[in-house]
């Protein structure tokens, strides 16, 4: 006889979940409680989103679900915007909700919600746990469903009376994957349509990949010669530095690159949904007939024909499909390797920095120095605004799962990803990105990093203002500042009453000692960046903006 709490708990160690993170509630207790002798880390975090967050960290760095808990009613509520990211992210996730027991559900009873009704548009499943014997049914499940087809977050709710109850019920035993593979014919359709292109080229995304699969498909990149694009924040999934990288795409996307995707006659998306921000607001591929040949290779098969009607649909995961072409004989196209060694070279030229811009302080040559002195297995983090620009398009990435940012574009997501990144991985280093505006969504999640002696290393960018939206301000209504100017803490003063190290950085030279000095810390750290606001991007400044409209 158990207690539903130690059922959970019993059934997520059979899952091999090894750590969680949570903000506690009172209608949760039986499950802190047998969380106490588990050996499962629990993560306390200060606010449910960042919670969330962390979860969504821990499933994209690992691929397998990541476990948040929250209390009922404001507590799921905060978490929704880390569980939105999942989703939009097709992320593997397990909320659990602390819930209102049973026998005052329909009553607007305290901090009730009706989550099937609430979370549908959040979760790819929402279910209710009413009896306790069920538990291990349940959790199997949702594991199930979180990493098949696309994967995405789970919501299970836990009424706190049932987690009281004392009942027998089936050990748990661990979920069973479910892997998509090509058909043999699909393959041999797909090597034909291949061979008879002139202009390939391969984008490719998604989750569900392996570092296997990602050294697999360079290596076929590398004997057939073709060009090779990451979906939007999808970059740690080839080396940028290979020749047969032509960039990322996703927002502001190098224009010669989006001159070569729709001058091809073959596109190849491989674990991409080819959504948004990738297709550059669904203007590089024509809806719903492409004019170039379409493969789409997706694990779900509901995501294939849904926008872009593809030549050729697989059914598959990447790492599954790459495995059935990864042995196909190369042909003999010496125009691939020209085009795929002219693609990089430009490639190369976009991504490197500008050195001079508005103010005392260049982020161009700061990003220089981050790419002399950072080690290629360098987690990096992100949230979303202007300031990320300098991270998205400078940096180049060059190993498999150095990259945890929301494809969502979801503002505070990158402290609470770099704590869960080094929890993860504590013998390499991390670095946040973030903005003011961004930094502030979830800045209280840094004493969490401090409480686990987590020495991450926050990178930001304080530039005054919610920088994207400014931008987009005086684009569209230029000179008529509003709601976009923020005051803001002294956040060298932030970190160290917090417990970390701070830096201020006034001056482009300043950087690489703070950043050593706060690398030396051992401490988290927060590297201020006073940047002018006017530099609001690489290429253009505010008050260029503002002329042009």
């Amino acid at each position: 006889m158990k207690t539903g709490g130690q059922l959970i708990v019993e059934a997520l160690k059979a899952n091999g979940v090894t750590r969680v993170s949570c903000v506690p509630g009172e209608s949760y207790l039986a499950v802190l409680d047998a969380l106490y002798d588990s050996g499962i880390d629990v993560l306390v975090c200060r606010q449910e989103g960042g919670a969330a967050m962390m979860a969504d960290s821990w499933g994209r760095l690992t691929g397998q679900p990541g476990i948040c808990m929250v209390t009922r009613g404001p507590g799921a509520t905060n978490a929704s915007a880390g569980l939105h990211v999942a989703m939009q992210d097709s992320i593997p996730m397990i909320l659990f909700i602390g819930q209102v027991q049973r026998d005052a559900r329909e009553r607007e009873a305290f901090q009730e919600v009706e989550y099937r009704r609430a979370f549908t548009e959040f979760a790819k499943w929402v279910g209710e746990i009413d009896d306790a014997r069920r538990i291990p049914e349940f959790v199997t499940r949702a594991f199930a469903i979180a990493t098949s087809g696309r994967p995405g977050p789970v919501v299970l709710t836990l009424p706190e009376d049932m987690l009281m109850d004392m009942v027998e019920a089936p050990q748990a035993q661990h979920y069973m994957p479910v892997e998509s593979h090509p058909g043999k014919s699909q393959i041999v359709q797909f090597e034909t349509m291949l061979r008879a292109a002139r202009r390939p080229m391969f984008i490719i995304g998604g989750t569900r990949w392996s570092e296997e699969a990602v050294a697999d498909f360079r290596t076929f990149a590398e004997r057939f010669h073709v060009p090779v694009g990451c979906s939007f924040r999808r970059q740690m999934l080839f080396d940028h530095m290979h020749t047969c990288y032509a960039g990322d795409v996703g927002i502001g996307i190098n224009p010669t690159l989006a001159r070569e995707i729709k001058d091809s006659d073959l596109i190849v998306l491989l674990g991409a949904r080819m959504s948004e921000m990738p297709s550059s607001g669904y203007t590089l591929l024509d809806i719903p007939y492409p004019s170039q040949k379409i493969v789409h290779v997706f694990p779900d098969p509901e995501e294939l024909g849904r926008i872009y009607r593809p030549d050729l649909a697989i059914c598959a995961g990447p790492a599954e499909f790459v495995s059935a072409i990864k042995d196909l004989e190369e042909p003999a196209w010496p125009i691939w390797a020209e085009r795929s060694a002219a693609m990089h070279d430009a490639y190369l030229k976009w991504s490197t920095p500008p050195k001079t811009g508005p103010g005392a302080v260049q982020m161009g040559p700061i990003m220089e120095w981050i790419e002399a002195n950072c080690a290629k297995d360098t987690v990096f983090t992100n949230g979303a605004g202007n300031y990320a620009t300098w991270l998205h398009r400078f940096h180049r990435f060059q190993a498999y799962n150095t990259q945890s940012a929301p494809t969502s574009g979801s503002m505070g997501y990158g402290l609470p990803a770099a704590v869960a990144a080094k929890h993860l991985f504590p013998e390499r280093e991390v670095v946040c990105f973030a903005g003011d505006g961004c930094f502030m969504m979830h800045g209280q999640e840094f004493i969490t990093a401090v409480r686990y002696k987590l020495p991450i290393i926050t990178v930001l960018v304080n530039n005054g203002t919610y920088g994207t939206i400014r931008m987009h301000q005086e684009r569209e209504f230029p000179g008529r500042v509003s709601a976009t100017d923020l005051v803001n803490p002294d956040f060298v003063a932030f970190a160290a009453a917090y417990g970390g190290h701070g830096e201020r950085v006034e001056k482009t030279e300043d950087f690489g000692p703070a950043f050593e000095r706060a690398r030396a810390s051992g401490k988290p750290s927060i590297i201020e960046i006073m940047l002018d606001a006017e530099a609001i991007t690489p290429a253009r400044t505010l008050t260029q903006i503002r002329e042009k409209a």
